[in-house]
């Protein structure tokens, strides 16, 4: 009688996890090279009993309570927005973004509300000193009893502070620079990065203690390390901002206990960072009314912002016109322009474009796109549009002001705002809204094509 032969061993790639029947030299998952390795198939766990009754049964979702965890507030208002309200007990939470943005000092910024509020807080910090973090905390104001400060690169040592300090929040910057001794490599690789993840997780979940990790970002802006860290985390955040300006924006990726469309907003100051509740002025022109400037409605998460869109056009005698674009899609604007002079009857094909939003703000949505008509009309034409004015709308290549989403919460903040008159696609035409502004003028409206008797005749 034959025997029958035993299921060959599987092989398992050592960073990613990735499992095949048999060896190959590339991983299928993660495509390193050289990380498959066979795995023994003896000390594969036993099925373990779990008492019914106990805290770890199965139970009916209905009997399932959620009183025991409350959000609590970190103390930062527009971190508590994007976080859908505060922070859930035993939330893991991956704060990303470029190095200098201001992640570091957004985090004090938490932990030290946490520890005025009566919270006892551990920071450990993996590439800062203790004086170092220190020395930032005095500028910003950060300094409190119940903020205990950690140097430490070692995962076994940040567990130890845990188990000394019984903290209420645990702040880790960063997990890339945080080593296990468990795990081969050195720190920042992606099995090293797994294990502490998932470590900190695990610590997170048995204890019910908010843990939030730094995340370091690679250079087209995606987290570093394995993708299954974003995965393993409950809330992923991006801190986000340009380095020549000091406002910075923080968006939830992820969020398994809020919405993901909600944008928290701070401004960098010499004392730190700060809320910026009501962004409403931040992107607004503050001088007297000039031509080639009007005001659209952005949406920013679930807020509504004024965006002024700024123009100017000059005559040139080059063959292929100048197009600078700065704060908008370049490739929107030029179409913008195409239709501007075939729909809206404006000659731009001989003129030098420059457009600009205000305040460094980037709005890329097509939104802008009626905004940038009117401001490049009253440019050419020489008329200036009111400061009561907004513009809404997506044109299309027909010269049709298309509606877009969310325009009923946009006329809402513009009213807000003190805007009398927001131009739309109630106007149905490009022609009908820049009328209604006044910024298309009789030489600039289309002329009437000859007819063939008016011809000039050839020599």
């Amino acid at each position: 009688m034959a025997t029958r032969r035993p299921a060959p061993a599987p092989f398992k790639c050592s960073e990613c996890g990735w499992t095949t029947s048999k060896w190959v030299g590339r991983c299928g998952e993660c495509q390193q090279w050289g990380t498959v390795e066979e795995v023994s198939t003896a000390g594969v766990p036993r099925v373990s009993a779990v008492a019914p009754g106990s805290a770890r049964a199965a139970r009916p979702i209905t009997q399932i309570t959620t009183a025991d965890t409350p959000r609590r507030s970190s103390g930062v208002g527009e971190f508590d927005r994007v976080l859908g309200g505060g922070i859930v007990p035993g939330a893991a939470i991956l704060l990303s973004g470029e190095p200098g943005v201001g992640k570091s000092t957004l985090l004090l910024e938490v932990a030290a509300q946490a520890a005025r509020g009566g919270r006892r807080v551990l920071y450990a910090s993996a590439e800062e000193s203790q004086a170092q973090v220190r020395l930032r905390a005095e500028r910003t104001g950060a300094l409190h009893d119940e903020l205990y400060l950690a140097s430490e690169t070692d995962l076994a040592t940040i567990l130890g502070h845990i188990d000394e300090v019984k903290p209420e929040l645990v702040i880790v910057d960063s997990v890339q620079t945080v080593a296990s001794s468990l795990s081969d490599g050195a720190a920042g690789q992606p099995s090293q990065v797994r294990e502490v993840a998932a470590t900190l997780i695990r610590v997170a979940k048995e204890r019910h203690l908010p843990v939030i990790l730094v995340g370091h970002v690679t250079k087209d802006g995606q987290v570093a390390g394995p993708r299954i860290l974003e995965h393993l985390v409950d809330v992923v955040c991006h801190f986000e901002g340009d380095r020549q300006t000091a406002l910075r924006f923080i968006r939830a990726l992820k969020n398994r206990f809020g919405p993901t469309d909600e944008v928290g907003c701070f401004e960098m100051t010499g004392d730190g960072i700060a809320e910026v509740p009501d962004p409403s002025g931040l992107f607004l022109g503050h001088g007297s009314t000039e031509p080639g400037t009007c005001v659209a409605i952005a949406m920013e998460g679930r807020r509504a912002l004024p965006v002024e869109v700024q123009a100017l056009t000059v005559d040139t005698a080059a063959p292929n016109p100048r197009r600078v674009v700065s704060g908008l899609d370049a490739a929107r604007v030029a179409m913008v322009l195409a239709i501007l002079e075939k729909r809206g009857g404006i000659p731009t094909s001989k003129l030098d474009v420059y457009v600009s939003t205000v305040g460094g703000v980037r709005f890329t949505e097509p939104a802008a796109d009626l905004a940038i008509a009117i401001a490049v009309a009253g440019a050419i034409t020489g008329v200036s549009v009111p400061r009561t004015v907004a513009a809404v709308g997506e044109l299309s290549l027909a010269g049709e002001i298309r509606p877009v989403t969310q325009a009923g919460q946009r006329r809402n903040e513009a009213a807000r705002l003190g805007y009398t008159q927001v131009v739309d696609e109630r106007s149905e035409k490009l022609a009908d809204a820049l009328d209604a502004v006044r910024v298309r003028s009789r030489r600039s409206a289309p002329t009437a094509p000859r007819r063939h008797e008016d011809a000039v005749p050839p020599f």
